[in-house]
């Protein structure tokens, strides 16, 4: 007989710092949610899979989560986890470091699939990096994503979010205090909106093409639910960030329409 997975719990430090999240993005903006995660979900197992496109985006998730009663453990870059004491605190709300470009970085992937399996929810960013297409579309996403959904057998939430880039610039700390100065007068929309779960039962783990073709579904269900948040921006954005670069080689097919 299978024993019950025990949800992970949220420290309350982590749950106390999504209340300030909240109020950090309601001080620079206005946070729209909508969507949202199936209540079975909330407390895990599940993957929510998101589009990157600020340094903002872990504060701004991290409210928009909050919104809907979802305390996600992320995937973030092992150099935050390396500052003495930012680096202990993420250790001790349950983060999950991602050392990039190292030969550990297939260990983080182990971490990640044995908080989903062990009842987490569990944040990632799919493109691996903020996205630097010139439309800031979703970028061609990278295979980890779909290869926790197929480790971990959880289900996969596409999070699609839109106007973080309006607060912090691509190179901050590198120009954050104007970022932050120029959000302060202007209070951006910031929308985040939960869709529906990917659906992936149909691909099985190890036949070739499997975890390509699930990242692609996970990329497009992003894309589809982007594309409501900025209709008046279906090509370049208005606001241009000079200190984003750009980058084409890994762009995207968007879904017709």
């Amino acid at each position: 007989m299978d024993t019950p997975i025990t949800p992970w719990r949220a420290p309350l430090f982590w749950r106390a710092a999504q209340v300030l999240a909240r109020a950090a993005v309601g001080l620079l903006g206005r946070l729209e949610v909508s969507g949202d995660v199936p209540e079975p979900l909330r407390h895990g197992p599940l993957v929510l899979a998101a589009n990157h496109i600020s340094p903002f985006d872990p504060v701004v998730l991290a409210a928009a989560c909050r919104a809907r009663g979802v305390a996600p453990r992320i995937m973030a870059t092992g150099g935050l986890f390396r500052t003495p004491v930012l680096g202990a605190l993420m250790r001790h709300a349950g983060h999950i470091r991602v050392d990039r470009g190292t030969t550990s970085v297939h260990q983080a992937l182990e971490n990640a699939a044995a908080a989903v399996a062990g009842g987490s929810v569990v944040l990632v960013y799919p493109e691996g990096r903020i996205g630097l297409d010139p439309g800031m579309w979703p970028e061609r996403g990278k295979t980890g994503t779909a290869r926790l959904a197929f480790a971990s057998g959880a289900a996969v939430v596409p999070v699609a979010q839109w106007g973080s880039h309006e607060v912090l610039p691509y190179r901050a700390p590198k120009g954050l205090l104007r970022g932050v100065a120029r959000a302060l007068v202007r209070r951006p929309v910031i929308k985040v909106h939960f869709g529906a779960p990917v659906a992936l039962r149909d691909l099985h783990p190890g036949t070739p093409g499997a975890a390509r073709r699930a990242t692609d579904r996970i990329i497009d269900a992003i894309t589809d639910d982007l594309a409501p948040l900025r209709p008046d921006e279906p090509d370049r954005p208005r606001h241009v960030d000079p200190g984003r670069p750009l980058d084409t080689s890994r762009a995207h097919r968007r879904p017709a329409g």
